[in-house]
């Protein structure tokens, strides 16, 4: 059997899929006519960023299942392939750590003031030490998107750094306390409390947007704004205009509207916004994890073994997988998928 990886991956993933026999086809490219031509003789497809759609599924008949190198699977038309029998699997606990190490760095920098620092020092500015930073230990950590990721940022926060956390879980009817924060049902009261807010959600019709003007209105004029999650989720036009009013005290961003963002994009040229590419899961460790539990589900649905990581739940009838498909419409669209 063919299984078609789209794009470069650590070694590990490519040597799991051979040692389990599998015929692997390099990839040339994400468009939709490469990805037809390399893929319609594969019964796998693993990727990281190519966009797979119904149409594209359909050029490709015998696409049995399609593994996310990552966790966020926004670029994979699920319901598609859930309607179309084809399973999605992903790397979901390949990341969680990576990333809320990154976010934890960000929410440091911010408070300490590194970048600056750095950059002045560098020039020869002795006055930059006048400026001076915070400390995080008491300070509140609200989170948005208590996933896998956004867990693990409220452990390494509360346990790590003394920090209180408040986490928003719209499933609750009262105040949970747990260990290292205490989960409310309330998102405008973690957004007024928080002294950084940190965002982990899933792109989704859900989503889109759920910070935007209102809720950056309600942060404290001395809080941040951390986003490592999906740039869509916050209204970028709304966060330009707070930080231009100094409405909130700044921002960290891993991620962007549309992406990545345009040269003339504001956001780049803030003096209290820090910016990094969408590479908080970049690293060494990660990117072998990420490889090898993508690669482990295509193995697991091609040797119709049970899946460690689906996204999608598959019955035995395309009337059913229809159905299933509808109930996962609505189940996005008022839930959004974990993190």
């Amino acid at each position: 059997m063919k299984v078609l990886v789209t794009e470069p991956i650590n070694e590990k993933g490519i040597d799991l899929l051979k040692e389990h026999g599998f015929e692997v086809v390099n990839g040339t490219g994400i468009d939709p006519e490469t990805l037809v031509r390399e893929g319609k003789d594969c019964d796998g497809i693993l990727t990281r960023n190519a966009h797979l759609t119904g149409e594209i599924m359909d050029q490709c008949p015998k696409l049995k299942v399609i593994s996310m190198h990552g966790v966020g699977v926004d670029c994979i038309d699920v319901e598609a392939a859930t309607k179309r029998g084809i399973q999605v699997t992903n790397a979901a606990s390949s990341n969680k750590r990576a990333v809320a190490e990154y976010t934890i760095g960000l929410i440091l920098m911010l408070a300490k003031g590194s970048i600056d620092y750095n950059n002045e020092f560098k020039e020869g500015n002795m006055e930059v030490r006048k400026r001076l930073g915070e400390n995080v230990s008491g300070k509140t950590l609200g989170i948005i998107g208590m996933g896998n990721i956004g867990t693990q940022v409220a452990k390494m926060a509360a346990y790590g750094l003394n920090m209180r956390v408040l986490g928003y879980n719209r499933h609750i009817e009262s105040p949970e306390k747990l260990d290292y924060a205490t989960l409310v049902p309330d998102m405008d009261r973690v957004i007024r409390e928080a002294d950084f807010l940190s965002l982990h959600l899933p792109g989704s019709a859900s989503t889109r947007h759920m910070i935007g003007e209102r809720e950056l209105s309600l942060m404290k004029p001395t809080a941040y704004l951390v986003n490592t999650g999906r740039g869509e989720v916050v209204d970028e036009d709304a966060l330009i205009r707070i930080l231009r009013e100094g409405k909130i005290k700044g921002a960290a961003l891993d991620v962007f509207e549309g992406n990545l963002p345009k040269a003339d994009n504001p956001l780049l040229h803030m003096s209290n916004v820090i910016v990094t590419p969408h590479t908080a899961a970049f690293t060494v460790e990660a990117l072998e994890r990420m490889a090898y539990q993508a690669a482990l589900g295509v193995v697991e649905v091609l040797e119709d073994k049970p899946v460690t990581y689906p996204v999608n739940q598959l019955t035995n009838s395309f009337e059913d997988n229809q159905k299933v498909s509808l109930v996962m419409d609505y189940y996005r669209y008022e839930f959004g998928s974990s993190v």
